[in-house]
């Protein structure tokens, strides 16, 4: 119960013992990463479903850098090899993915790390400028990052070059300071969908983006409405193979801890001026493995099969984990409508 408090306690202040490390440098580095197989139940061993998921593998990741964490979104290669995070210290870090004989994640190898550039193409380094929540893979492989406490979108042609300004949608500056874009992703055509932590126009909502693209790195934004349950706010966002979107949401408090909600809903819900309400596909929370999950990528397995990876930030704090974890979502996930 203590160590469950002063987690919660820490997660509330954003930081912990030893505060943010200094900012990696620009220039990417190897970096040497330990994985650790991750207990999926801590009381039954053996499980291997939670809710309409089925775990596919997961590894508790530390590694020979100070700058190792954080991680706040996450990007899976199409084929399954490699994965990108950013963190909200403005570091990310690239990795190849290791998988067991049963073709579960195993692990990670390979990796390096760096630190995102600001406008005058220096390493960023104060924790205003560096807080990067959310990413977004665009169709030519770029990468589209949003930033909180100055909130706003910054468009990087690779995550060691100089970025880009974009304009970003008339009410982004609006959002609560530590409370910004958390969910972000891009569509095949370049549209990209945004979700705000905390913004809200509506009781038992927070605001959404879709931005579309208008030539010269430029976007129409429209707005929508994603539907919110008592705790929970949105963390995460992503294009699923069969079209529909997942999503985290996290909650946590001194009692209950973390507790984290992977989400579902179909691309017919996701209209301007619309709402979204989505369905809830696992519920986290101890005994099962979890820890502060903000990042979602969604991949196709080798039988076809749809993949479901989630990362967490832990804050730089020593009684959290960087986690990283597999699930496959079957087929027909959704109950059928009464």
């Amino acid at each position: 119960m203590l160590r469950r408090a002063l987690l919660a306690v820490c997660l509330l202040a954003t930081a912990c013992i030893g505060g943010s490390p200094p900012p990696a440098g620009a220039q990417e580095k190897p970096l040497a990463i330990h994985n650790q197989r991750l207990v999926f139940k801590l009381d039954e061993p053996a499980a291997t479903e939670i809710g309409r998921l089925i775990w596919r593998g997961g590894v508790e990741m530390k590694a020979d850098s100070p700058n190792f964490g954080g991680w706040s979104d996450l990007h899976v290669s199409a084929d399954g090899r490699s994965l990108t995070s950013i963190s909200d210290e403005g570091a990310w870090f690239t990795a190849t993915i290791d998988y067991s004989a049963d073709g579960n994640l195993a692990g990670l190898g390979q990796a390096r790390i760096g630190q995102l550039r600001g406008l005058d193409g220096k390493a960023i380094h104060s924790k205003a400028e560096a807080d990067a929540e959310a990413m977004a893979r665009l169709p030519d492989g770029s990468w589209l990052i949003a930033f909180e406490r100055r909130h706003r979108l910054w468009h990087y042609r690779t995550l060691e070059a100089t970025p880009l300004p974009i304009e970003g949608p008339a009410d982004i500056g609006r959002q609560p300071a530590n409370g910004g874009i958390e969910a972000m992703t891009a569509l095949e055509d370049g549209t990209v969908v945004a979700i705000s932590e905390e913004y809200s126009l509506k009781p038992g909502t927070v605001v959404g983006w879709i931005g579309r693209p208008a030539g010269n790195s430029r976007y129409s934004w429209s707005s929508f409405s994603y539907t919110t349950n008592p705790d929970f706010r949105p963390t995460a966002i992503v294009r699923l193979p069969d079209g529909a979107y997942a999503t985290l949401e996290r909650a946590f408090d001194v009692v209950r801890g973390v507790r984290v909600r992977v989400m579902r809903f179909e691309a017919a819900q996701l209209q301007p001026g619309g709402t979204v309400t989505p369905e809830e596909l696992a519920f986290l929370a101890t005994p099962y493995a979890v820890d502060n999950l903000e990042g979602l990528s969604a991949t196709r397995g080798t039988r076809g099969e749809t993949l479901l990876w989630l990362i967490s930030d832990d804050n730089f704090n020593p009684l959290q984990r960087n986690i990283l974890m597999l699930f496959e979502l079957p087929q027909s996930p959704l109950r059928s409508a009464k």
